[in-house]
């Protein structure tokens, strides 16, 4: 029976895993382990000299010799003919704040592993260091390229780098490198059924050990997708480029950390801080002037058809429908009004080209000055919006003048958007007037993202990124970079009855989420898209998704007169806190459901609910998190008799209130498509 109580993971003492002596060989090898142990590391090099790794858990192979690598553009590639020249050990630990989050504190506790790799003279005598650090929940490593003479700038074809899944399990991925980026439905699969995926990609072995694959601090690199070549065998292919090396650098630099969360059930994954930790820290400064906060906006209904971004006389960003959201973001406790289209570019066959957006001239029904100062005014902000079509070329050239725009009227957060088909991103070229055709994961559209960054963040303006680069952590370094998208949203359940099915945000909290916040755009309480399409969920669904789906900025997604007509779900969405000091899975399995309890940042109050699939269940609660011998005021939203996301029996919720103590059980039904929501409130 589920109940809230915090797992504590068996621990085992650390073992040796023998090589056969074909993969072995009498090779020099370096170990190191995990601080509890439990996870072992060998790294050495195969017959063929050519360097591998693996890894072990509680005695078990989990990795396989898998080999490291770059093939070069250039030059010899830089796979065979090394030798282990050294190594060094180190060890950290250290808890440090986040000023935003999931959790208040993250806690980073690792043993390191230096390895030096020398080729011979033959392949030419080249350096290449890989840096490990060990988890008791994960692995990172990196390749380090230190500064030598054979050597000045790599143009890197692809990486070889392994990872080998010795056991057998299912896996939860979407496909790399397809026209719609991230907006997929998730795959559940066998491990060796999988092709080429997006990272996170996530894993459950046979023995009911869970992995997630993905990277952290993805700067100035190509991020990459993971490729199964044989098996269960898989490897780093790296998005393109427009150029023949998908990724160009000089040297000394250091390539993004390749990362495993490591978890022996599907709280343990969530529950993992490995990519956080894995980030430098906090680069600038004091970033107290970005609030996390809920939001609503201009937007579903061009989503829906209603409205259009394009000016004419379904215009949706005007200056009189700007001022009725205004007003009813400062009734009902919103900070931010998201508003788009209301920029000049809008008119004609923008996506996929955006040669004509401005992004400081608008259009002439919207006045943006007065507007800003008509928000500021009743305590409200407006959120802006910068879509570009794919094309960065025409973004960069006004980026400083934009962001200087926004930071001048008080607009603290800015909505960006990449429009475009894969490999559909224009980008500036060498010659003035010239352009080339980049991939969103590409390294051309790293470097972008982090200029986008830190000129937001010298006008003291927040980037929430949509059609972005896959989230690596670097939230933790750049703390205004505040969400993404990168998934199939909201958006889609305007397009098509059940569009999102009901196992998708079940799975999202596995997979996606696993990368950072993101932007879903919860709180569509009609529960219809375009001409009445239902949605896969009931109405306490959608108040679960606050809980399920973390985001520092929340939106909820209806119309204004549609929210009107919940006011105890407006209550709810209204009272729900964007910023947490303590965040737990007490319940859930990947792709079924999964419900949280959440700790206000700035209160006492606990929240506790999620979401369900298809399959009606009843979960068992016991509030174990609660302070004892407290009592709390519980305010319980939950499915009706009889809910379920395939009729319009969706609408059916039930309300509750009851006195809840540390301990005490509660019986939470869940609907087919289903969810709820509580509110745990300290009595006096």
């Amino acid at each position: 029976m589920l109940t809230m109580t915090l797992r504590a993971c068996a621990l085992a003492l650390p073992m040796a895993v023998a090589f056969p002596v074909s993969a072995q060989d009498s090779r020099p090898s370096v170990t190191a382990t995990s601080p509890d142990g439990s996870i072992a590391l060998t790294v050495s090099t195969d017959n063929d000299s050519r360097p591998v790794w693996s890894l072990s858990r509680k005695g078990k192979l989990l990795i396989a010799p898998s080999k490291l690598g770059f093939i070069l553009t250039d030059g010899l590639n830089m796979v065979r003919g090394f030798a282990i020249a050294g190594s060094e050990k180190g060890s950290g630990k250290d808890r440090w704040e986040q000023p935003w989050g999931e959790r208040r504190f993250v806690t980073d506790n690792h043993n390191e592993l230096l390895v030096r790799f020398k080729q011979s003279d033959v392949q030419g005598a080249r350096l290449m260091n890989v840096r490990f650090r060990l988890f008791d929940d994960g692995v990172g490593f990196r390749y380090e390229l230190p500064k030598q003479p054979g050597l000045k700038t790599m143009r890197i074809a692809d990486e070889t780098t392994e990872f080998d899944i010795a056991p057998e399990g299912t896996a939860w991925w979407i496909p790399g490198g397809e026209w719609n980026r991230y907006e997929q439905v998730y795959q559940k699969t066998p491990i060796d059924a999988v092709s080429t995926a997006h990272t996170p990609i996530t894993m459950r072995l046979t023995d009911g050990t869970h992995l997630s694959f993905h990277e952290a601090a993805l700067v100035d690199y190509a991020g990459y997708w993971l490729k199964r070549a044989d098996g269960r065998k898989f490897r780093t292919t790296l998005a393109p480029s427009s150029q023949a090396a998908r990724v160009t650098r000089n040297l000394p630099f250091n390539t993004p950390w390749r990362t495993i969360r490591i978890a022996d059930d599907a709280a343990g994954l969530v529950e993992n801080d490995l990519e956080l930790n894995l980030n430098e820290p906090n680069k600038l400064g004091d970033v107290s002037w970005f609030t996390p906060a809920k939001y609503i906006g201009i937007w579903w209904g061009m989503i829906r058809g209603d409205w259009s971004w394009a000016e004419g006389p379904k215009h949706g960003a005007t200056t009189e429908r700007t001022k009725q959201y205004i007003d009813f973001a400062a009734k009902n406790g919103f900070r931010g009004v998201l508003v788009e289209g209301w920029d000049k570019g809008w008119n004609g066959d923008w996506f996929g080209h955006g040669d004509d957006f401005s992004y400081t001239q608008a259009t002439p029904d919207f006045d943006l000055p007065a507007l800003a100062v008509y928000a500021r005014q009743k305590g409200v902000r407006l959120i802006g919006h910068h879509e570009t079509g794919g094309n960065i070329a025409n973004y960069e050239a006004q980026l400083d003048e934009a962001m200087a725009l926004y930071g001048r009227l008080g607009v603290d957060v800015v909505k960006t958007g990449y429009v475009a088909d894969a490999g559909g991103i224009i980008a500036p070229g060498d010659a003035p007037g010239e352009t080339r055709m980049e991939w969103h994961d590409g390294q051309r559209m790293a470097q972008h993202h982090l200029k986008v960054v830190e000129t937001a963040a010298r006008n003291h303006v927040a980037v929430n990124a949509h059609e972005p680069i896959k989230d690596t952590g670097l939230r933790r370094t750049y703390p205004n970079w505040v969400g993404r998208e990168g998934a199939r949203g909201m958006e889609y359940n305007a397009w098509g009855a059940f569009a999102n099915g009901p196992d998708h945000e079940p799975t999202l909290v596995y997979t996606r989420m696993l990368s950072g916040p993101m932007d879903f755009t919860p709180g569509v309480l009609s529960l219809e898209g375009a001409q009445k399409a239902p949605l896969a969920s009931t109405l306490a669904k959608q108040l679960g998704l606050y809980l399920a789906l973390y985001s520092p900025i929340q939106m909820a997604a209806d119309f204004i007169e549609t929210l009107a007509k919940y006011p105890k779900e407006l209550a709810f969405i209204r009272q729900v806190p964007a910023d947490w000091s303590e965040s737990h899975l007490v319940a859930g399995e990947v792709g079924d459901y999964a419900i949280f309890a959440r700790k206000d940042r700035n209160s006492d109050d606990w929240y506790v609910g999620g979401v369900n699939d298809a399959t009606a269940r009843t979960v068992a609660l016991t509030f174990d998190q609660l302070e004892p011998g407290r009592a709390y005021t519980a305010t319980i939203y939950k499915d009706g008799d009889g809910a379920t996301y395939l009729t319009d029996a969706r609408h059916r919720i039930a309300y509750e209130t009851r006195t809840i103590r540390k301990g005490d059980r509660y019986d939470l039904w869940l609907a087919p498509g289903g969810g709820a929501a509580i509110r745990l409130t300290p009595q006096r």
